[in-house]
């Protein structure tokens, strides 16, 4: 699996190259009995809620293009948490 999350996330970041933002992190976990494909992006000067929703479109056409798991899941496109 984290073959395919890194070539995700290459395939990501040249989608986003444009844009200016950063694939910071993919991880695919199980929690009880839910599957969650969370997708963590960053952007230089923080990332706003308008664009995380534009990209979540882009994530979910890549992901769906991907095919990464026959199982199902969550997917959560987040924004990096800034401290």
């Amino acid at each position: 699996m984290k073959d395919t999350l890194d070539q995700l996330k290459e395939e990501l970041q040249k989608e986003f190259k444009e844009t200016e933002i950063i694939v910071d992190d993919i991880t695919f976990t199980e929690k009880g009995n839910y599957h969650f494909l969370t997708v963590i992006l960053d952007k230089i000067g923080g990332i706003d809620l308008d664009t995380i929703v534009e990209a979540t479109k882009i994530v979910n056409e890549v992901v769906d293009k991907k095919h990464i798991t026959d199982d199902s899941y969550i997917l959560d496109v987040i924004s990096k948490e800034r401290g």
